[in-house]
């Protein structure tokens, strides 16, 4: 099979609206509440669960929902390099893929996330960390292992067929296609099943059509395939 180099730069931004939540409902709900605008305590909250799950897609949707609300927030994950000191302007902080960090960037998270409880001036902000592993299981330095664990824990599940199905049909339909069912077939057997993939790829095949002008046919999609 061949790999689909996908422009990223297609891709739409995520939102909570555009997350499928399934047997998330839960976690959706409590991001939900918390990018509602009103004030909550500021307990921190980890999201994990194995790739395809959805996590970075929340992180990014809350990121964005905040700064549409006109808030400052610092992000780290794992491809940060040189990051900044704590912000005292930050409304929260989001942290992403942190199994994966280094002892550089540990340090950071774990200053970070004290400054962000104890700040020096003002009320405490909000910390959103994600990860593919619950809070005990991270391989991470003890003092920030511990406070990942300390607030609300969400795992999360990495959607069914079905389920999948019923995303690409919507995100589908929202962008004006038609997917057939033999398509999608196609596409969740040749291609990736980690949702973001799948939504990465119908931001392509979109382009494509466009471009082409063609309604989207399995022979048209094999024909994409052998441009890239």
């Amino acid at each position: 099979m061949k790999q689909l180099a996908l422009d990223i730069g297609l891709a739409s931004v995520p939102t909570l609206d555009s997350f499928f939540a399934g047997p998330n409902a839960a976690a959706l709900d409590h991001l939900r509440l918390w990018t509602s605008g009103g004030t909550r305590a500021p307990v921190p909250s980890y999201l994990w669960g194995e790739s395809g799950s959805g996590k970075t897609h929340l992180l990014q949707a809350v990121h964005h929902a905040l700064k549409e609300q006109g808030a400052q927030v610092g992000w780290l994950d794992a491809n940060a390099m040189n990051s900044p000191e704590f912000n005292e302007a930050w409304t929260a902080v989001l942290m992403d893929d942190v199994h994966l960090y280094n002892l550089d960037q540990q340090h950071t998270a774990f200053n970070w996330f004290v400054n962000a409880l104890t700040p020096r001036s003002g009320t405490p902000r909000w910390v959103l960390a994600a990860g593919s592993l619950p809070p005990a299981d991270l391989q991470l330095r003890d003092d920030l292992r511990t406070r990942l664990g300390w607030g609300h824990v969400y795992a999360l599940h990495v959607l069914d067929e079905p389920e999948r199905r019923a995303v690409l049909r919507q995100e589908a339909d929202a962008r004006g296609l038609f997917l057939s069912d033999e398509l999608m077939s196609y596409m969740l057997k040749r291609f990736s099943r980690d949702l973001g993939s799948l939504m990465q790829l119908l931001d392509h095949l979109d382009q494509y059509a466009l471009q082409a002008q063609r309604a989207l046919t399995i022979p048209l999609v094999r024909a994409m395939l052998e441009n890239e």
